[in-house]
């Protein structure tokens, strides 16, 4: 999953610490999840949400995954 925590985090000046306490995590679940180590929960996910006024769908984005149909997979051909 991509996000755009690290990019909405330093528009406020935060550090992962204060982002962190402001959330109730450690600052290394920050950093896992903005590094891409880790996907939030979806109550953590909502959280963050919060935090930054904005919808998930505006944080986080799911990584594009290619469809095999649409690749040309000819099994059954």
């Amino acid at each position: 999953m991509i996000n755009r925590l690290r990019v909405l985090r330093a528009e406020r000046g935060w550090s992962q610490g204060d982002l962190a306490d402001r959330l109730g995590v450690s600052r290394q679940t920050v950093n896992a999840i903005e590094t891409g180590k880790y996907d939030p929960s979806l109550p953590l996910a909502f959280a963050i949400a919060r935090v930054f006024e904005q919808s998930i769908e505006q944080i986080f984005v799911p990584e594009a995954r290619q469809d095999p149909v649409a690749a040309g997979d000819s099994q059954g051909s």
